[in-house]
């Protein structure tokens, strides 16, 4: 395939793995890229800005194909030091970032000194517009189905992905509710150059979680997923267990609710217990709506293959309807 995503990152099919908090390691961001896509570590998966530097290496060692580093930046009481993080990923040789938060700003004219591509990851057009005038490569933008943060003005794909190619002069990367073949046909037909692929990617062989979390998104429906941190304007979308409905049950107690009344509940090192043990209920698990969409647990390389073709086929058949 040959779009301006393709030719930006130099890679062979335009389907980007996203970045995600526990999953994103040298597993399988190599298989994406070995695949013909883009790999992405999750840079703050790792402990220290030195972790992230041997997660690089080990990657390299895993493909010579481009691979790329996620990097949320948010301000917080105590923020980790994102200016090693990036200086880790310069150093490592890695040529595309995805940034995401409205403290990437202040990093990306480091990135940009370096040489190195950025997509930045938007929910919104006008944030999406203010990340291309500091000159961002390409937007990757989440439509409401997505898993993790859609943001607060709940505006699905169908209609945010063309919304921004309107808008933008730079690439547009469709992100959110897509799974398969069909889905990156009607993202291209929406005018995206690209695809980005969360949940779809956790269902693989190579995703470095317990096959039971695999089996239960495989298992799942498009309606079972939750929305947590709705009433703290933090939204984010998560798979529905246990865990997920206390945390709305709390959320809709009367008299409101304060993030420290489920922060036991959320936090982060009992998801990635959970995710590692295999415990379905132990912890937070994000998800999109996708899952609804989402049948088998295959190698990355065969999901690639497959979603291509697919691609192809739709493409030709919606063509099919003006001969």
């Amino acid at each position: 395939m040959k779009t301006q995503i393709t030719e930006l990152l130099g890679i062979r099919y335009p389907i980007i793995q996203g970045g995600m908090q526990w999953v994103g390691r040298a597993e399988l961001a190599s298989a994406v890229s070995n695949a013909g896509g883009l790999g992405m570590l999750t840079g703050l998966t790792q402990p220290t800005p030195e972790a992230l530097a041997l997660e690089i290496a080990r990657c390299r060692q895993m493909t010579d194909k481009p691979f790329g580093v996620n990097m949320t930046i948010f301000p917080t009481i105590s923020p980790p030091p994102y200016a090693e993080y990036i200086e880790a990923i310069i150093d490592g040789g890695v040529m595309i970032v995805e940034t995401a938060g409205n403290k990437a700003i202040e990093y990306m004219p480091r990135l940009k000194e370096a040489g190195i591509k950025i997509i930045h990851k938007c929910v919104a057009v006008r944030h999406a517009m203010a990340a291309e005038r500091l000159g961002v490569d390409a937007i990757s933008i989440d439509g409401f189905e997505c898993a993790g943060h859609p943001g607060e003005e709940d505006i699905p794909g169908l209609v945010l992905i063309p919304a921004a190619v309107r808008q933008l002069s730079i690439p547009v990367i469709a992100s959110g509710g897509i799974a398969d073949g069909r889905g990156m046909a009607a993202a291209l037909a929406l005018g995206a150059q690209g695809v980005n692929m969360g949940t779809r990617f956790v269902c693989t062989q190579e995703a470095p979680v317990h096959l039971n979390i695999k089996q239960a998104l495989v298992n799942a429906n498009e309606r079972d997923t939750r929305l947590i941190f709705r009433t703290l304007r933090n939204t984010a979308r998560v798979f529905k267990n246990s865990i997920s409905d206390e945390v709305v049950g709390i959320e809709h107690r009367p008299g409101g609710c304060e993030f420290g009344d489920i922060r036991p509940l959320v936090a982060g090192a009992r998801g990635k217990a959970a995710l590692e043990a295999g415990d379905v209920d132990g912890g937070i698990v994000t998800a999109g709506m996708v899952i609804g969409l989402i049948d088998d647990i295959p190698t990355c390389s065969a999901l690639l293959e497959r979603m291509v073709t697919e691609c192809r086929e739709q493409l030709s058949r919606a063509q099919s309807c003006f001969d």
